[in-house]
């Protein structure tokens, strides 16, 4: 009997587990609300959905959302460690009459399965009376600047840019934060032109999925809420006077359609609870813009290659007794704060020995609001190809620091590498020298006679085959000279290299971003649309990516003559492409176009030069 009830036990606490970890959607908000009054509605999984199905509400007013929020939990049961997660949907919304009134179902896939939640009534009843509340704080102020015409002015609502500094040497990183100001209730914003900011390389320091941070602030006596709605990393490319661009906006605030007296508190940019009704009116805002003094680097050293900021150098060897014509790999990493991701070279004065192969560079690039951070490395491929002892020379990395104001060198550590003889029977030594060999006897005595010397048949001395293969390898050691120095002079000319290698680096560029494109994923896509086109014009007008900008690209398609309409529609794709990877909420026939446009115009540029 004991054993039977044993056995139900272990049966029923299994389907328990087997019943909670089943994928399941609830909806939660308030029963009861009043007219203007804000209130929240959570569509809550206990499972990672691939798709959440948004509801629509009609009987509603959309203040904002869904603001996303998950959390892990974990059990010990019986010997067992179960996991769990729980991912939220939050939306924000406002009801403008009373009734009653049916919150929608949401729906979502779960490892293939679409699940479906409950849906809610809720009462709107009628508006509350603040007349009762304090008189003072945001609301009496709000009261006293807003009037009942529905007019917007420039102080009650604005957009501004600011910068962490305004004075910085080339290629220093400059913080810019975008802001809106206002002392009205806002439902949503939508930027309709992003700066271009022409001589700077600029970097997002915020994606799609972070959220607005917001924090009151008086200024000149009238309290607003402010929100933070942009963050980026400038670095400039040149010196002088540059300008960060205005950015160009569009909000829909919400006015009152009713003067009414009351006071409060909405410090929350879309609340807006003094109210019984409304009308939503439309704004274009422009910020200012800012000029920023670049000032020149001072004269740099020869192994400068253009990192400015405050790095580290770490260099590492997977193997440091190795047999000749074997592979070791060799690796150089920059790591900190700064221009990492213009920093494309570091010179390694490697033994001659050693056939080295083009590093593979792998960028681990880390944006926060600190600004841009991480670690960039260079990994070598290194065959020697002969036996002995060689050093791996320290690598050095110069850089401009801007708090010190100075050049900085970070120096790694050198490596011994004993390379043994490979299995090669015949293997060039550059470091050994010949063997010397002693004859038997000294002297052998001279025979004085007459010798009788016969000839007997043909002889292999002095004949054709004789001294083809006596000439063969000094002409085989002629031409191995001239290859190695072919290749090695090939090797010499980076530029040469990159122009051969530009057009097969940007179709492989776009057809990864084509890869993300299928699979949605548009911050990549723009990534690697961004990166081919900038990559391909820097290889193939020579230009280093931390000159790049509009000006030297038009300075350069002038000078090769090329058509004005090519010219215009190149530099048309750059802007467009620019812009593009910045605006959220891009179409999927915009992103197309977006691809189409500019694998359109890598090919004028070949047609062109060719």
């Amino acid at each position: 009997m004991k054993t039977k009830l044993l056995i139900f036990a272990l049966f029923m606490s299994i389907s328990t587990m087997l019943v909670a970890q089943e994928p399941t959607i609830k909806l939660k908000a308030p029963s009861s609300v009043s007219v203007g009054q804000r209130f929240a509605v959570t569509y809550e999984l206990n499972a990672e959905p691939s798709k959440f199905e948004e509801p629509t509400f009609t009987d509603f007013n959309f203040l904002g959302g869904p603001a996303t929020a998950s959390s892990m939990s974990a059990q010990y049961i019986n010997g067992k460690v179960s996991r769990s997660k729980t991912v939220s949907y939050t939306y924000y919304l406002s009801a403008s009459s009373e009734g009653t009134y049916t919150i929608p179902k949401a729906s979502c896939k779960v490892n293939g399965k679409t699940i479906t939640s409950n849906s809610l009534q809720i009462v709107v009843t009628k508006a509350a009376d603040n007349r009762a509340q304090s008189q003072q704080g945001y609301g009496s102020q709000q009261s006293q600047q807003q009037n009942s015409s529905n007019v917007i002015d420039e102080k009650s609502l604005y957009v501004k840019i600011s910068a962490d500094k305004t004075n910085v040497y080339q290629g220093e990183e400059i913080i810019v934060t975008y802001r809106i100001y206002t002392q009205v209730s806002l439902s949503q914003y939508q930027v309709d032109k992003l700066p271009i900011n022409k001589g700077f390389w600029t970097e997002d320091l915020w994606d799609n999925n972070t959220r607005v941070q917001q924090h009151e602030e008086t200024i000149d006596g009238r309290r607003y809420l402010v929100a933070e709605i942009r963050k980026a990393a400038l670095f400039p490319q040149e010196s002088g006077t540059l300008t960060i661009e205005p950015l160009h906006l569009e909000v829909l605030a919400q006015l009152p359609s009713q003067r009414r007296r009351s006071s409060g508190s909405i410090f929350d940019l879309f609340d807006d609870p003094f109210f019984n009704s409304y009308q939503s009116v439309r704004k274009s805002l422009v910020s200012n813009s800012l000029k920023i003094n670049v000032k020149p680097l001072p004269a740099a050293p020869d192994n400068f290659t253009g990192g400015v900021g405050n790095f580290s150098l770490q260099a590492k060897v997977d193997n440091t007794d190795i047999k000749a014509n074997e592979a070791l790999t060799y690796s150089v990493t920059i790591s900190g704060n700064g221009n990492l991701m213009l920093i494309d070279n570091i010179d390694i004065d490697f033994p001659e020995v050693f056939e080295v192969y083009d590093p593979k560079i792998t960028s681990n690039i880390k944006h926060s609001d600190n600004g841009v951070s991480g670690s960039k490395t260079f990994e070598w491929i290194l065959i020697p190809r002969s036996q002995g002892k060689y050093k791996i020379p320290a690598a050095k990395f110069v850089f401009f620091n801007p708090k010190s104001k100075a050049y900085e060198t970070k120096t790694a550590q050198t490596f011994d590498i004993n390379v043994a003889k490979g299995d090669q029977t015949a293997m060039t030594n550059y470091s050994s020298k010949s063997d010397v060999k002693l004859l038997n006897t000294d002297i052998n005595y001279i025979k004085t006679d007459n010798p009788k010397l016969e000839k007997k048949g043909n002889m292999f001395y002095g004949s054709l085959l004789f001294w083809v293969l006596m000439l063969l390898p000094i002409l085989l050691s002629v031409v191995v000279i001239l290859y190695m120095r072919k290749m090695q002079a090939s090797r010499s000319d980076i530029t040469s290299m990159k122009l051969k290698r530009a057009t097969s680096l940007a179709k492989k560029r776009l057809r990864k971003a084509e890869g993300y494109l299928n699979q949605n994923d548009d911050e990549k896509f723009y990534v690697e649309i961004y990166q081919a086109i900038w990559g391909y014009v820097s290889d193939k007008f020579a230009i280093p990516v931390s000159k790049l900008s509009g000006d030297t690209i038009q300075s350069c398609l002038e000078e090769r003559k090329v058509d004005v309409a090519i010219e215009e529609k190149i530099l048309k794709t750059l802007a467009d492409v620019n812009f593009a990877r910045f605006a959220p909420g891009d179409s999927s026939a915009k992103k197309n176009a977006i691809y189409e446009q500019a694998l359109q115009m890598i090919l004028d540029i070949e047609n062109q030069l060719k």
